[in-house]
């Protein structure tokens, strides 16, 4: 390194032309070479103003898709389970409709029986399908399907659920499907 700096100076000494030159046109700016400069450094500075409002726009454009996706992702998962759920419910209906038929029967056939039922409920509770209550509240078009009407002598039960032909069901807030009631008139 000692040896470059002599080198330096000897061509500092050299041409010192060169080196006033330098120093004057630095000293000797006109106006418009100094606004030439500062409109370049403007055009910079809204060079990168608007990269980084690119950067920003595109950012946040990828954090919209981002969430968007990972939204779809649940419904479709929502909607996979609720077909599933669709296709198992026939079969508590059976169920249902058996543990009707053998009541007051006891023996162990039937005790097998009621676990396996009363297992397979507690699953469908646990992935939150729930049975609607629908007998004696209000008939409600998003939650019941009327099969029948029946005239009713008190008033009290006009536009009420009097029985329940079919039970529907909810997958957390959503109707998986429609109780089918008869409501009085």
């Amino acid at each position: 390194m000692e040896n470059n700096q002599p080198k330096e100076q000897e061509t500092q000494k050299e041409n010192p032309e060169t080196q006033l030159d330098s120093l004057e046109s630095y000293e000797t700016l006109t106006g418009t070479e100094e606004s030439k400069i500062q409109s370049e450094l403007r055009k910079a500075h809204e060079d990168l103003a608007e990269a980084k409002d690119k950067y920003l726009r595109l950012y946040s454009e990828f954090e919209n898709f981002r969430r968007r996706t990972a939204k779809e992702k649940l419904e479709l998962i929502q909607t996979a389970g609720e077909q599933i759920v669709k296709v198992i419910l026939p079969v508590i209906d059976d169920f249902e409709r058996a543990e009707k038929a053998f009541q007051g029967t006891e023996s162990k056939e039937m005790e097998g029986f009621l676990l396996i039922y009363n297992k397979f409920k507690k699953i469908l509770e646990q992935t939150g399908v729930k049975e609607m209550e629908a007998k004696g509240t209000n008939f409600d078009a998003d939650l019941h399907e009327a099969i029948t009407q029946l005239p009713t002598p008190d008033e009290t039960q006009k536009g009420k659920v009097l029985e329940v032909v079919e039970k529907g069901y909810l997958l957390g807030d959503k109707v998986v499907r429609h109780a089918k009631v008869v409501v009085g008139a």
